[in-house]
């Protein structure tokens, strides 16, 4: 290019023969003339074809692809297994011309998608308090020192772009559910728009166009904080692109950086503090010179107020078993023996389960969430089994639920055992927890064992002590009440009653 550009100054402005011009250069005459006749400003090439291995199998390696980019992402065949069923056809080049080819035909593609018209958006704009985002994603966390599998529900407010995360063991309904509670009380109130994808805790059923069969649930809860929900075509994550960046960039500014928890309500507290610090510290991508925060606080007057929390359980119907438990998720839970063999409700929380019967709540546990596939846990309440124990007495000894007593009733019971009829008494003393609170009994109990000399009696005596109410407080009399003369005690007067007095 350099030279060229020489050689037309050389002739055109200081008028120096083409003799001199060869001289000086070393190019051929004729080259020299072509370009001054043609006014040629910079040299082209003949695009070089260079003899490939591939070149007879292009068409039918074209074909594949095609054909491989219609297919999921897990059926596709990789570059490699097209590579080595080429080879099987005879072809004898490398790997690294295939790979070659197939990028070259994929940019091709991508090119005849935008003379289309596909590929191209129209950026969105939202007003205050208009619509939310919400999405899932997956990480990782380290939780009592092991490596745990999380599911992460995402908000995004649309036009403040202040977010939320909080993570799960489990993408299910009442794990849906519990994230909108916290992620509405974060925000202060309820935009009027949710925009989701077809996510299987919401869409029972992705139908032509628009149409979707929601989950009853889902539409519960929908209706409980007056949003309308909005469902992203198939595959079109681009209809949610604030949430699907926002999933992106959690990865670099939280999960990165993340620290180890004893407990998953350790990292839900850390998370939501670590979201409202990054709301002061990222700038608004459209409000130059304001922060997230700052635009979140205008917004927050432009959303419909906070209701209460909506109680977001999916029930099932289940059967008690013999023993006084229920089996859910392959854990076992027990509830009160009245109830066994007979169905009951079970309300299930995100972190915990409510046992419902004859619309009241019988047992309520703490949920507990095994990935493992061994044998699942079983969780008691020992005061679920009192009313059995009193008429087998003789299971307190070995009796499963038991062995969670308290320290000051195991004390008590291996005493008591060593009696003649001691099983007994210790059943009769635990039964005092159904008529009575259970701190006063545990305390009765811990007086007795100081005592030396603990028994049935002594803690019953003991226990009447500690709930019999206070004796009133003396009252002082007022002056104008006062007795001027106090009554004199004479039992004579009843001698006078007792006087036989005859009739005249």
């Amino acid at each position: 290019m350099a030279i060229l550009s020489s050689i037309r100054r050389w002739h055109v402005r200081d008028n120096m023969p083409i003799r001199e011009i060869v001289r000086k250069t070393g190019i051929a005459r004729n080259t020299i003339r072509k370009y001054l006749s043609n006014k040629v400003v910079e040299p082209k090439y003949p695009n070089r074809k260079t003899p490939s291995k591939l070149d007879d199998y292009a068409a039918k390696l074209t074909l594949w692809l095609k054909t491989e980019a219609g297919k999921g992402r897990k059926q596709k065949r990789s570059l490699k297994q097209l590579h080595r069923d080429l080879v099987q056809l005879g072809y004898t080049g490398s790997y690294d011309r295939v790979a070659a080819f197939a990028k070259r035909w994929r940019q091709e593609q991508q090119e005849l998608a935008k003379t289309a018209g596909r590929g191209t958006f129209i950026p969105l704009t939202f007003a205050p308090g208009e619509a939310f985002q919400f999405d899932w994603s997956e990480d990782w966390a380290v939780i009592a020192g092991v490596r745990t599998k999380l599911q992460i529900a995402h908000f995004k407010l649309s036009h403040s772009r202040a977010f939320f995360l909080r993570a799960y063991l489990l993408q299910t309904h009442e794990m849906l559910f519990d994230a909108h509670n916290h992620a509405f009380a974060l925000f202060g109130g309820v935009p009027s728009r949710g925009i989701y994808d077809n996510m299987k805790t919401a869409v029972d059923k992705v139908r032509r166009g628009k149409q979707r069969d929601i989950n009853i649930r889902f539409t519960a809860m929908v209706s409980h904080y007056l949003f309308d929900a909005e469902f992203c075509n198939p595959a079109s994550g681009w209809e949610k692109g604030q949430i699907e960046k926002n999933v992106q960039d959690s990865r670099h500014r939280i999960w990165n950086q993340l620290p180890a928890f004893g407990s998953l309500a350790e990292l839900n507290d850390w998370l939501q503090q670590r979201c409202v610090s990054l709301w002061s510290e990222i700038a608004h991508p459209e409000q130059k010179g304001r922060r997230i925060a700052d635009v979140y606080a205008d917004e927050r007057a432009c959303m419909m107020a906070l209701p209460r929390a909506f109680d977001g359980f999916v029930e099932h119907t289940k059967r008690v078993s013999p023993t006084c438990l229920i089996m859910f998720e392959s854990n076992r839970y027990s509830v009160p023996a009245s109830y066994a063999n007979r169905p009951i409700s079970i309300r299930v929380y995100a972190d915990r389960l409510v046992f419902v019967a004859e619309a009241q709540v019988i047992a309520e546990h703490v949920r507990l969430i095994i990935r493992s596939h061994g044998m699942g846990r079983t969780v008691y309440d020992w005061r679920h089994y009192l009313s059995v124990l009193q008429r087998k007495p003789g299971a307190l000894r070995n009796g499963a639920p038991f062995t969670e007593l308290p320290d000051a009733f195991k004390q008590l019971q291996a005493i008591l055992l060593k009696r003649q009829g001691g099983d007994r008494e210790m059943v009769e003393i635990l039964a005092l927890v159904l008529q009575h609170d259970e701190s006063a009994v545990l305390t009765a109990v811990e007086l007795a064992l100081e005592s030396g000399t603990p028994s049935k009696q002594h803690v019953l005596n003991l226990l009447k002590r500690l709930i019999e109410p206070a004796p009133p407080a003396p009252v002082d009399t007022p002056t104008h009440l006062t007795l001027v003369v106090e009554p004199q005690a004479n039992v004579s007067r009843y001698d006078e009653l007792r006087e036989v007095r005859h009739a005249a």
